[in-house]
């Protein structure tokens, strides 16, 4: 009798992180899906459309609070309820999104709905990397991931003589931290994948995924520096390295 509860526990974690990793897929798709509507109707629209859509982002911005609200305290009183503690977290998450990217929108404007369809999809494709793939692969392309972003970022507003200065000062900030991501990969290394208490890297693996993330990214961004026209050629030459190791991570993990 007590080899059957064995057997069926065994299956349930192999999928689950494939359950998780469908979550992130879905909420990815439906938040996509939400930015191009506003899209469609705010940027490509009419004027009245555009009015209306204006008119309507306060609205989200408070329905967005609330939602948040009511997450957090769900995820509160459901905190020693793993079956159930997660539904809260996903509500507060939802609320975040719905209410910060309406700030965003209003604020921004364009820009900012560029941005943040640039940034779901690869926030979509990271949580599922997290879910099935090793964390120093999954490490190496949230860093490089996060590179494209601000090399983006660079390419875009580099030039700009309001937020030009900011966006350098930033991208000097962003060196700064991936100098010492590296440090701490070493360090974790050395004690058995974790710092301290936490278990930031599989015990006995590999760091030289971190190690290499984090010197392309320096260097890109380093380069990226100089002008936007460099920081688009390395934003498409980080892309295809993103591509080839998320490649040769799916064969691997195969």
């Amino acid at each position: 009798m007590s080899k059957n509860p064995v057997s069926k526990s065994k299956p349930v974690k192999r999928n689950e992180p494939m359950r998780n990793a469908l979550k992130f897929f879905v909420a990815g798709c439906v938040a996509e899906i939400y930015l191009l509507v506003i899209r469609r109707f705010y940027v490509n629209g009419t004027v009245e459309q555009l009015l209306a859509c204006d008119a309507a982002l306060p609205y989200l911005m408070g329905v967005g609070a609330a939602v948040a609200v009511v997450g957090l305290v769900l995820a509160i009183l459901w905190r020693q309820a793993a079956g159930r503690r997660w539904i809260g977290w996903s509500v507060f998450a939802a609320g975040v999104f719905l209410g910060g990217s309406a700030l965003f929108i209003k604020m921004f404007y364009d820009s900012a709905l560029t941005l943040l369809c640039v940034v779901v999809p690869v926030a979509m494709l990271l949580g599922i990397l997290w879910n099935l793939y090793d964390r120093e692969c999954a490490w190496s392309l949230t860093i490089l991931g996060t590179s494209l972003i601000a090399l983006w970022v660079c390419r875009r507003v580099l030039n700009s003589i309001y937020l030009g200065t900011y966006v350098r000062i930033l991208a000097v900030v962003y060196i700064v931290l991936l100098l010492v991501a590296a440090f701490l990969a070493k360090k974790a290394d050395k004690n058995g994948g974790r710092l301290g208490k936490l278990q930031v890297l599989t015990a006995g693996a590999d760091p030289l995924p971190v190690y290499l993330a984090c010197g392309l990214s320096v260097a890109a961004l380093a380069v990226a520096l100089f002008s936007s026209t460099i920081a688009y050629y390395a934003m498409w030459a980080l892309a295809i390295v993103v591509f080839a190791l998320a490649v040769y991570y799916t064969v691997k993990q195969l």
